[in-house]
């Protein structure tokens, strides 16, 4: 598949949460301790079948990204 995504972030889940009604996916990335938090529906990481271990690709599209600091 090609996609018009340019920041893909190649890692390893470390951890899938599901509540309710979404779910706390964290995908560690390849060659680093670096850990990124994505929020989904409960219904695609059960269809995607995500479990810790298995390999994932983050996409990341987005026009805003925020940092704040006290």
């Amino acid at each position: 598949m090609r996609l018009s995504t340019r920041n893909q972030l190649s890692g390893t889940i470390t951890e899938v949460t599901l509540g309710a009604v979404m779910a706390t996916v964290k995908v560690r990335r390849d060659g680093g301790d670096q850990i990124v938090t994505a929020s989904i529906t409960k219904d695609a990481a059960e269809e995607l079948e995500l479990a810790a271990g298995r390999p994932a690709t983050v996409l990341v599209k987005s026009t805003e990204v925020m940092i704040g600091v006290e």
